[in-house]
């Protein structure tokens, strides 16, 4: 049986796994990574591509973001469509210069993995955590199995940033914590496309038949969705079909919608999900392991980042000063942007989908919201903080 000792045991390398990592390596303190998915599977899972302005500075100030820099494209607004009437939310003039970036999440896996391997640490594909022995005491231990071997990581903490379906999670008391689900009654229809972006900047749209959102992955490749019903499957639509809806859904005058081959579509299901509690013993959780947000705010891999500063805070106090106390604050502290990202995204959710009828009370609520954000700077400034990334020193006491 193969034993590793290391500092800080991590399961999972996804942006968070592996962001900790190299966080961690520049404070002086080792870690080792397991991931149960192989290396071709975690580098082609298409997620998110917006990253905050928080999560670029990260990048940039580890070293990470030469790619970044390079080929993600800053955004410096966004548009807002109602009915076909269109508006725009500066972000750099309403927050003192902060803006997001686009730039897939696998391209930021493949830097941070290639960044990590360059360095001979320790990283473990097709290797699955097994169990977790003795969170409650000093010495926790990851039980995992690799190519066929089992092994055992001995550290002093481990940190599950393993998603929703972990071991992490799994492995917490279930009376340590309270769970919240909110199921939205839709879903999004994405396609990626080879054609260059019809827009430079995002465009998000409600329209009587439904959302519509159009994104992008790089000058060539367009990420556009359409709001689904719930039971929906990619087979019943077509490529014309869908954009034509797209089409129809976007439209504003003067402004075209361009169309190209599409080579993939999915569904995904809009929900919420988090834990009011992310750590047991010398166990800690990060990212999806603890909470999930609709991606209408853009927010899934930004806390995830988040939550991976928060964690190097704590371990950065362990080994300098031989102090919990920034650990022992963990969840309370993720906490507070968490709440602010899960509201922000139910915001965003709750104003360009299609809810109820057309005209309805409901409507003319979402419809008084969109046009409030045109007639005051104030309120379009709060859907650019959030939109872009509250500052860290916001939520400080």
């Amino acid at each position: 049986m193969k034993t590793i000792k290391t500092q800080v045991g991590i399961i999972g390398a996804g942006p968070a796994g592996l962001t900790l990592a190299h966080w961690l390596k520049k404070e002086g303190i080792s870690s080792v990574i397991i991931e149960h998915r192989s290396q071709e599977y975690v580098q082609a899972r298409v997620r998110a591509g917006l990253l905050e302005q928080n999560t670029v500075d990260i990048f940039k100030n580890l070293g990470l973001a030469d790619r970044l820099v390079r080929e993600g494209q800053e955004h410096h607004g966004v548009y807002l469509n109602f009915d076909g009437k269109r508006i725009r939310v500066p972000f750099g003039k309403l927050t003192n210069g902060r803006n997001i970036t686009i730039y897939g999440q696998q391209e930021v896996v493949k830097d941070l993995t290639e960044a990590w391997v360059n360095t001979g640490e320790t990283l473990l594909f097709e290797a699955p955590a097994l169990e977790l022995e003795g969170i409650d005491s000093q010495s926790p231990k990851i039980h995992f199995e690799h190519e066929g071997e089992k092994g055992i990581i001995e550290c002093d903490f481990i940190a599950a940033c393993d998603g929703f379906h972990g071991l992490g999670r799994k492995s917490m008391p279930k009376d340590s914590y309270k769970e919240y689900t909110v199921t939205y009654p839709f879903s999004w229809l994405g396609i990626l496309a080879n054609v260059a972006p019809s827009s430079e900047e995002l465009i998000y749209a409600y329209h009587e038949r439904g959302f519509a959102l159009h994104s992008l992955r790089s000058e060539k490749v367009s990420r556009l969705y359409i709001q689904v019903d719930n039971d929906d499957h990619v087979d019943n639509w077509t490529d014309e079909q869908i954009w034509e809806e797209l089409s129809i859904r976007l439209g504003t005058e003067g402004w075209e919608l361009k169309s190209g081959p599409i080579f993939e579509k999915s569904i995904t299901p809009m929900r919420s999900y988090f834990i009011d509690n992310m750590q047991h013993g010398r166990l800690f959780l990060a990212g999806d392991a603890a909470h999930i947000v609709p991606p209408t705010g853009g927010k899934g891999l930004n806390l995830a980042v988040a939550d991976v500063k928060h964690l190097v805070d704590g371990f950065t106090d362990f080994y300098k000063n031989n102090s919990m106390k920034s650990l022992d604050d963990y969840s309370k502290t993720a906490l507070k942007r968490i709440w602010r990202a899960q509201d922000f995204s139910n915001f965003m959710t709750t104003l360009f989908h299609k809810q109820a009828e057309h005209g309805s009370f409901q409507y003319q609520l979402q419809k008084a919201k969109f046009e409030y954000i045109s007639l005051s700077e104030a309120y379009a400034t709060t859907i650019a903080e959030n939109y872009v990334g509250l500052p860290f020193e916001t939520f400080e006491d």
